[in-house]
């Protein structure tokens, strides 16, 4: 008997193993094609589960098990303030919990602007992000998405790239080929304590990071995201802690309050305590519901529903 517990624990163990990566990474840019790069040769840098430089952008591919795949389908990109990524805790993580409930996950390895390579720095996150989202409708059946369930998630500043990728009106990231007429814009939007605006409340060394320190005022009102949200713009689900002396909740109140003036479909939570660490878990009292409050908002707006639901 105790060697069957422990064969069956090891199998767990294995198998709990296998869920937490990955099945595969996709570079986004063909050889020679990426755009916005001066083709300079640039050396992954990682330090404690951070990515300082990225060597070849691409979509690490989480997808649910084939029983409980619903069809639907998000686009982690993490946050580090334009300085870095926290791929792991900021996408790896979040991913696997996406797969717990039936979503197929895609955590973004983009650009820094900080990147040497970069022609124009402040560009390069947001065409990773569209190609990113046009090559997870171009594999679509090959994965069992809905392409009309498919969206995008960020923290902090992955949040306001998120927030950029659906409200910025221009296609940035066309090379020419087949992955191009698929649509980059998504079908809904979850953000987590989000940079939105550059302008009065940013969070300075995302700006700073992303536009320079002393940007021109075109360029600060172009990436603040509260100022183009229109009708067009996807359904919303918006988490924010009061006490966050990072990044100042009136980004939230202010996308929300556009969203609200466009009448777009979006969710507000405003939470006393959490600051600028919530997360899957270990978040204070009433914070901890944000998780299940977001799977209610996608099972309630349709994203996160089979057909016999």
């Amino acid at each position: 008997m105790y060697r069957l517990f422990k064969f069956f624990l090891c199998l767990s163990f294995i198998i709990t193993t296998v869920a937490a990566h990955p099945q595969e990474f996709l570079p986004l840019w063909q050889s020679g094609k990426m755009p916005n790069s001066k083709g300079i040769d640039i050396n992954e840098k990682i330090v404690n589960n951070r990515m300082l430089q990225v060597e070849t952008p691409g979509i690490y591919v989480f997808l649910a098990a084939k029983e409980e795949n619903n069809g639907g389908a998000v686009l982690i990109c993490p946050s580090g303030g334009y300085h870095h990524l926290t791929y792991d805790l900021g996408g790896f993580q979040l991913a696997k919990w996406f797969n717990t409930i039936g979503m197929n996950a895609f955590v973004l390895i983009y650009r820094l602007p900080t990147s040497p390579d970069l022609a124009e720095k402040h560009t390069a996150p947001l065409q990773d992000a569209q190609r990113a989202m046009k090559i997870i409708r171009a594999n679509a059946d090959r994965w069992n998405i809905n392409p009309d369930k498919t969206g995008v998630m960020g923290a902090s500043a992955g949040g306001h790239l998120a927030s950029t990728l659906a409200t910025f009106k221009d296609d940035i990231s066309k090379t020419g080929d087949s992955i191009d007429r698929f649509d980059y814009k998504p079908e809904f939007q979850i953000l987590v304590s989000p940079v939105i605006t550059m302008n009065t409340y940013t969070h300075m060394g995302s700006r700073n990071n992303l536009l320079g320190e002393s940007p021109a005022q075109e360029l600060v009102l172009r990436y603040s995201n509260e100022l183009h949200v229109d009708s067009l713009t996807p359904p919303c689900f918006l988490v924010h802690a009061q006490n966050d002396k990072a990044v100042n909740p009136q980004n939230s109140l202010l996308y929300f309050q556009a969203l609200q003036e466009y009448h777009v479909k979006a969710s507000l939570h405003i939470f006393p305590f959490g600051g600028h660490s919530i997360g899957l878990t270990r978040n204070p009292g009433s914070t901890q519901l944000w998780v299940t409050l977001c799977e209610a908002w996608l099972k309630e707006m349709g994203f996160n529903k089979t057909e016999k639901e």
